[in-house]
């Protein structure tokens, strides 16, 4: 069923804010995905019985999530490994944009006390990351070479090494590093798989198992060996189709193993599915003795007890610091934004750009599944001439309610449309609506993944909704677009210097009913 078009009749506010999404069911069990939103290219560690897992972050600032759990299916945002991106005037918004650039594919480790994150930042050399904390600070050995999507491995006497492929050649290269994790002494090539990449290892027993994402095909291999550097025999593993395409498997403390796997979900991302797994002949097998070879959608939690936990969402901004669920589109410019300036606020001020898709400091977080709904409340008092202010979404499709001020000081809120394409980035204005002078303002976005559609409206007093414009597509692309799933974003901009601003309140995120089927 596909939302239709919206007219401008009144609609009734939302209700009250509720879990969007619940994994963990309650009853010794839980159901896939175990966050109903983007999180791509995880890897998952166990540390005692804490578990880690670090994700893709792009062009997102602070960059690399890294998300914690004592049960594998609650999880929390605990830090992010970087404040800022560097090596790229992009990165700054400055002569482009670099939306599908960044941080991605990280590999995270820990021995002897010490968390490692191996990473290769778009473009440049493959950094090294330690802590003896996972939630920072983090520090960082630059190797000689750039390795994609590295695959860290360390074994219990402290030799490390690096696992790297790449789709289009398949050819997997193990790197040698020395003691510090520093420097790489060898460079070998151990197998060859058409169209790997993604890699991780782990061992068991006696066997080392070579995890490999095969995009092409979005499927998973698994090989094995006696010997990091080979021979090794592969198997297929899992596809989409049954479970996801990139993933690798996590020891319990009890000796069992769990696996963890993304799959392309359409305009969400790529969400993260668990899956119990057992052994045959050698071999992990994903899923259950009577249901083999694929993720499970419903299944017995790894660890029972424990309380639901989930990443943050609302924020009253009271804290002295951004929730960590928020993330900047680029590196942010520290002077147009404030948590200070105004106690209990959020202030924008606007950044110079011509156009949305180049704004900077435009804060976003993800979109959260099956449908969920996004409620700010704003102080537009301060708007200045050609400030352009607002909240919607962030993604191949923008859909946005944009708050503008003429030099006359009339008020228009418009309902805009930007769509990236290889030729650049489009907006379109599909309807607007003449606002009178008001200190406050509500807006809200709602995104639902059944449909893949979004669809916007405002209110003065925070009760009365007004429907602004029709539906908006929500799509995921990684050639164009952010290479994310859709995001909330808040934005500000001008395209000439301003010195208004804009207060945001609170922003509200509550379950919205799906207009389309839920998967089981």
């Amino acid at each position: 069923m596909r939302l239709g078009l919206l007219g401008a009749a009144l609609l009734i506010a939302g209700a009250a804010s509720a879990q969007v999404w619940r994994s963990d069911q309650g009853d010794g069990s839980f159901r896939n995905p175990v966050l109903y939103a983007d999180y791509p290219d995880p890897d998952v560690i166990r540390v005692g019985s804490d578990y880690y897992m670090a994700s893709t972050t792009f062009a997102n600032v602070p960059g690399i999530t890294i998300l914690h759990s004592r049960d594998l299916i609650n999880w929390t945002i605990v830090s992010h490994l970087v404040d800022r991106l560097e090596g790229l005037p992009q990165y700054d918004l400055q002569g482009g944009d670099a939306y599908r650039k960044g941080l991605f594919a990280s590999s995270l480790r820990y021995h002897a006390g010490t968390y490692y994150l191996a990473n290769t930042p778009v473009g440049q050399k493959t950094r090294i990351w330690y802590a003896k904390d996972v939630r920072g600070p983090w520090r960082y050995h630059e190797l000689e070479r750039e390795a994609f999507d590295p695959g860290l491995f360390i074994e219990p006497d402290g030799r490390a090494y690096l696992a790297t492929a790449s789709t289009a050649d398949g050819t997997i290269t193990l790197l040698t590093l020395d003691a510090a994790l520093a420097h790489v002494t060898d460079a070998r090539r151990i197998h060859y798989i058409k169209g790997a990449e993604g890699s991780k290892i782990i061992r068991r027993g006696d066997y080392y198992y070579l995890f490999n994402a095969l995009p092409p095909r979005l499927a998973l291999s698994v090989s094995r060996s006696r010997s990091l550097f080979g021979p090794w025999e592969t198997r297929d593993q899992i596809d989409d189709k049954t479970g996801g395409h990139q993933g690798a498997l996590v020891d319990l403390p009890d000796g069992r193993w769990f696996g963890f796997v993304m799959e392309d979900s359409g305009a969400i991302g790529r969400m993260t599915n668990m899956s119990p797994v057992f052994w045959q002949d050698g071999w992990p097998v994903w899923g259950t003795p009577s249901a083999p070879g694929r993720v499970p959608r419903r299944a017995a939690k790894p660890i029972p007890g424990g309380r639901f936990a989930e990443p943050g969402t609302s924020d009253t901004f009271t804290a002295p610091r951004l929730g960590l669920q928020w993330q900047w589109n680029h590196n942010p410019d520290p002077a147009r934004w404030s948590l200070t300036e105004r106690p209990g606020w959020l202030r924008l001020r606007p950044t110079l750009a011509p156009r949305f898709w180049s704004a900077r400091n435009t804060l976003t977080q993800k979109g959260q599944g099956p449908a969920s709904r996004g409620e700010v409340k704003l102080d537009i008092r301060h708007l200045a001439a050609g400030d352009r202010c607002g909240f919607g979404t962030l993604g191949q499709y923008s859909g946005n309610l944009t708050v503008t001020r003429d030099a006359a000081g009339r008020t228009t809120l418009l309902a805009e449309t930007t769509e990236d394409r290889v030729e650049g980035a489009v907006t379109t204005t599909q309807a607007s609506a003449a606002l009178p002078r008001s200190e406050a303002l509500w807006l809200r976005t709602d995104m639902d993944f059944t449909t893949d559609r979004s669809r916007f409206a405002y209110s003065l007093d925070g009760r009365r909704w007004t429907a602004l414009g029709g539906d908006v597509p929500l799509a995921f692309a990684w050639r164009t677009g952010t290479f994310q799933g859709e995001q909330y974003a808040l934005f500000c901009y001008n395209a000439a210097p301003s010195r208004g601003w804009i207060d945001v309140d609170d922003f509200t995120l509550s379950k919205l009913a799906p207009a389309g089927p839920v998967r089981p």
